[in-house]
C-alpha cells in the first residue's frame, strides 16, 4: 500500500511537472505571440503616419501647383496695372482708382501665399531670374541685378514665373 501510495505521489508530481512544462511552453509560446503582434502593429502605426505626411506633401504640392496655374494665368493682368500706376496722368482720381485695385489684387496673391521674387540691387540667381541683358556698372558688383523689366512670381519655393532682369558686369 506505501508502495502504492509513493507510485501515485510519483505520478501526481510527474503529471504536475509535465502540467506545469506545458503551460511554460503555452506560456511562452503567447509571449511571442505578443511580441510578433507588438512589433506589427508598430509596423503598420509607422507606415500610418509615413502616409499621412506623404499625402500631407502632396496636398501641398497639388495645392501650390493649381495656385501657380490659376496665377500665372493672372499676370498679364497684374503687369498692366503695374504699367498702368505708373504711367503719367493728370486725373489723380482715375490713377488713385488704379493703385487702389492693383493693391487689392497684390493682396490677394499674397493671401495664397505668392510671392514677388526680389531683383534690383541682388545677386543673379538663375533658379528665379532670366537675364535679358548685360550691362558694364563699375558701381555695381559681380552679377548684380540692376534693372527688372518684368516682375517674377514664387509661391513657396515654386517660381511661377521668373524675373526677366539685367545684370552687371
Amino acid at each position: 500500500m506505501a508502495e502504492e501510495k509513493d507510485k501515485v505521489k510519483e505520478e501526481a508530481v510527474a503529471d504536475v511537472a509535465e502540467g506545469k512544462t506545458d503551460l511554460q511552453n503555452q506560456l511562452q509560446e503567447k509571449q511571442n505571440k505578443i511580441e510578433e503582434l507588438d512589433d506589427r502593429f508598430k509596423r503598420v502605426l509607422a507606415e500610418f503616419e509615413n502616409y499621412k505626411k506623404r499625402s500631407a506633401k502632396e496636398r501641398d504640392t497639388l495645392y501650390h501647383s493649381v495656385i501657380a496655374d490659376i496665377v500665372s494665368s493672372m499676370l498679364p493682368v497684374m503687369d498692366n496695372l503695374e504699367k498702368a500706376v505708373n504711367a503719367k496722368t493728370e486725373d489723380t482720381a482715375y490713377q488713385e482708382g488704379v493703385k487702389l485695385v492693383y493693391t487689392q489684387f497684390n493682396d490677394v496673391l499674397h493671401k495664397f501665399g505668392v510671392q514677388k521674387i526680389e531683383t534690383v540691387g541682388k545677386t543673379f540667381d538663375p533658379e528665379l531670374h532670366e537675364a535679358v541683358a548685360s550691362v558694364v556698372d563699375e558701381n555695381l558688383g559681380e552679377k548684380e541685378i540692376k534693372e527688372e523689366f518684368r516682375a517674377g512670381y514664387k509661391i513657396g519655393s515654386k517660381v511661377i514665373r521668373h524675373s526677366m532682369v539685367s545684370v552687371a558686369n
